[in-house]
C-alpha cells in the first residue's frame, strides 16, 4: 500500500463521506444501514461470499461497486473511510492496510485477535495519522458518558471491586448451508488451513481460530466500560473458568466466570451465562461499581446510585433510566466517527482503548484454554501462565 498522504482527499464542509464496507454479513449490513441513515455515502462493498456481497450492494448507495478482494476497494482513491465488519482474525491486516491506503476506519470490536497485532495497529494508525473508531459504542452513549462522570466525581469513595454479568440464552448454532460462491482460502486468511466448512463459516464466532465466542463478544463491551470508568490500562492478570460445551458444535463454553486484576488496586469479575432464560436486551447485563461510600449500577438502559446505608431497604439516591437507549448508542458512535473524520480529532473509542480491552480478552481466552492464571508484562508485551 502507498503512503497515506498520497490518498488523502480534502473533504468539503458539507460533503458526504464516501465509505466502503468490508464484510457484508449480518453486522456489516446493519452498520451499512446506520451509516447511510447518518449521511455517509456507501459506494463500495466487499465480501468473499457472493450472497453477502449481493445483499450488501442492495443496501449501498446507487451504483455501488462490489469487490471480493478488499485490496481493490482500498485502491479506490475516492473512498475516504472503510467499515471493517469481518471475523476477528481479519481485523488487524485489513485495518493496517486501510490506514496505509489513507482511509479512516470504523472497526468492529474486538480490535484484534492477538496482542501483537494490536500493537502493530496502534503504530500504523498513529504513524499514518488516520482516525480509527473501535465499535465499543458505549463510549458514545450519553447515558454511559454521564455514568463515567459520576464515577469520576469520587462519590463512590474507594472502588476495590467491580462485578458484572451478561445472561441470556443461545440454543443452537446457525444451521445454514452455503448458497453461493465462497472464496474459502481468502476467508481463512492466516488461520489454519481446513476444508470448506459451512458450520465454521456461518458460526465463526464460536471457534478459537477466528474469535472467542460469546465470552469475547460480550466481554468486549463489559471490559471496555470497566476499564474506561476506572481509568485503567490492561489488567495485570486474568483467571477464567469455563463450564462444559453446552452449545453443540461450538469450541467455546457459553458459561464462564473471569476475574481481572488491575494495577489500579481493584478486581473486576465478569460472569457469562448463555444457558439462562431469554432476557430483553435492556436487562441482560449489568455492571456494578462497589465503592466504600456508594454503589453504582449501570446497564444499557439506565444507571442507579445507591448510598451507604444500614437500613433494610436499599433504594437509589439518584437514577436515570432511558428505555430503549441501547438502540441509540451505535448511531451516536457513528456520528462521533463522522465528526472526527472532519475535525481530525481522536474518536471516543481510540485504537489504544481498543488494544487495552483486546489484551484483557486475549488473556481471558488463554486462561480459559490453559486453566491457569495468565499474567501480562507491559514491557515485553507478552503473557505468561
Amino acid at each position: 500500500m502507498a503512503g497515506a498522504a498520497t490518498f488523502q482527499r480534502i473533504l468539503g464542509a458539507n460533503e458526504r463521506v464516501r465509505t466502503g464496507l468490508i464484510g457484508a454479513g449480518g453486522r456489516g449490513r446493519f452498520l451499512a444501514g446506520e451509516f447511510k441513515e447518518i449521511g455517509f455515502e456507501l459506494p463500495a462493498v466487499c465480501d468473499v461470499y457472493q450472497p453477502n456481497l449481493e445483499a450488501g450492494l442492495k443496501l449501498a448507495s446507487t451504483g455501488a461497486v462490489g469487490h471480493k478482494d478488499y485490496r481493490r476497494l482500498l485502491d479506490d482513491k475516492s473512498i475516504d473511510a472503510v467499515v471493517v465488519a469481518t471475523p476477528d482474525h481479519w481485523h488487524a491486516k485489513m485495518v493496517i492496510d486501510a490506514v496505509e491506503a489513507g482511509k479512516d476506519v470504523y472497526v468492529e470490536k474486538p480490535l484484534c485477535h492477538r496482542i501483537e497485532e494490536g500493537y502493530r495497529m496502534v503504530e500504523a494508525v498513529r504513524r499514518t495519522r488516520r482516525v480509527l473508531q473501535v465499535g465499543t459504542q458505549r463510549r458514545s452513549s450519553p447515558l454511559f458518558i454521564e455514568g463515567k462522570s459520576i464515577v469520576d466525581s469520587g462519590v463512590l469513595g474507594e472502588v476495590r471491586l467491580v462485578t458484572s454479568w451478561w445472561m441470556n440464552h443461545q440454543a443452537t448454532l446457525n444451521p445454514a448451508q452455503l448458497q453461493g460462491d465462497l472464496d474459502w482460502k481468502s476467508w481463512l486468511g492466516d488461520s489454519p488451513v481446513r476444508p470448506v466448512d459451512a458450520t465454521r463459516f456461518f458460526n465463526w464466532y464460536y471457534f478459537y481460530d477466528y474469535s472467542g465466542g460469546l465470552i469475547i463478544g460480550q466481554a468486549a463491551h463489559i471490559f471496555d466500560a470497566i476499564q474506561w470508568f476506572m481509568n485503567s490500562k490492561a489488567p495485570l492478570a486474568v483467571t477464567a473458568a469455563g463450564g462444559q460445551l453446552n452449545l453443540k458444535g461450538s469450541e467455546i463454553p457459553d458459561t464462564a466466570t473471569i476475574v481481572l486484576e488491575f494495577a489500579e488496586n481493584y478486581l473486576a469479575n465478569f460472569t457469562l451465562g448463555y444457558r439462562a432464560m431469554k432476557y430483553h436486551p435492556s436487562q441482560d447485563q449489568l455492571e456494578q461499581f462497589h465503592g466504600n461510600k456508594a454503589r453504582f449500577d449501570i446497564n444499557r438502559d439506565g444507571w442507579w446510585l445507591y448510598p451507604e446505608t444500614t437500613t433494610p431497604e436499599l433504594k437509589p439516591s439518584r437514577q436515570n433510566v432511558v428505555p430503549g437507549n441501547f438502540s441509540r448508542a451505535t448511531r451516536d458512535h457513528i456520528r462521533n466517527f463522522l465528526e472526527c473524520i472532519r475535525s481530525r480529532k481522536d474518536p471516543n473509542a481510540t485504537v489504544e482503548n481498543g488494544l487495552a480491552t483486546a489484551i484483557a480478552l486475549v488473556m481471558t481466552i488463554e486462561s480459559l484454554r490453559t486453566g491457569k492464571r495468565v499474567v501480562f508484562n507491559e514491557q515485553t508485551r507478552r503473557t505468561s501462565a
